[in-house]
């Protein structure tokens, strides 16, 4: 799947998932603020399973930094859709998270907000198109303005946003067992998973229905569970 439908996915999958599995899973009631916020970075958290193509959709995302550390995640990952693309790099992305914020405190869960943000911002076509220098400047300094924005909302050690990222990385999982590749989800057990759906990246199947729906279905998610007078009132 292309970078801005697993962005579609994970933001889809977060808003429908948000008023019931926290809850149930983490014993966490989510406001109408963190549905909004945790629907965004989970559309971010989406991409991060590609951090080992260093041609994709945010290898540039960050300019040379994040060109750099998507070479670094693809050596040491054994290249495209290995061991990033499996259930083990979901639940250490999850863990991860969730030490950053219990023991780095608030500069690391700014930190995350801020490369989640920017992930986001390339997938959803937010910034001018294209790896040149005016794209990656327009990210950092959107992502910099959210991130300054969120944290006036964002609690000091939010527990759902481990929850995003790992909801995330799961979206992406889901959305690459729908193509020819698969993804090895047990890794270091080599065996593809897929059911395929989307024969070509970008085709019609993906474009003009499955990310159409996906868009309209997290808009009127995100209305029933964050925005509307009743739920803000």
């Amino acid at each position: 799947m292309m970078g801005h439908s697993h962005a579609v996915s994970g933001a889809m999958l977060y808003a429908a998932s948000a008023p019931f599995l926290p809850p149930l899973l983490l014993d966490i009631h989510l406001q109408p603020s963190d549905i909004l916020m945790g629907t965004v970075l989970c559309a971010g958290a989406a991409l991060l399973p590609d951090l080992d193509h260093h041609d994709g959709t945010i290898a540039n995302f960050l300019g040379p930094l994040s060109k750099l550390l998507c070479r670094l995640v693809a050596w040491i990952s054994g290249g495209h859709r290995h061991a990033t693309h499996s259930f083990l790099f979901v639940a250490l992305m999850s863990a991860g998270t969730w030490a950053g914020i219990s023991y780095a405190g608030r500069w690391f869960t700014l930190g995350m907000t801020f490369f989640l943000l920017a992930l986001a911002i390339r997938a959803l076509h937010l910034c001018p198109p294209g790896h040149g220098t005016s794209a990656w400047i327009t990210v950092v300094g959107l992502a910099a303005l959210g991130t300054a924005g969120i944290d006036r909302w964002m609690p000091n050690a939010p527990g759902w946003l481990p929850y995003a990222v790992g909801l995330g990385c799961l979206a992406h999982l889901l959305g690459d067992c729908l193509t020819k590749q698969g993804a090895p989800l047990f890794w270091p057990h080599r065996q593809r998973y897929e059911t395929v759906l989307i024969k070509h990246t970008g085709n019609k199947v993906e474009t003009k229905v499955l990310v159409p729906l996906m868009s309209v279905a997290t808009v009127a998610l995100l209305w029933f569970t964050a925005l509307s007078p009743t739920v803000v009132g």
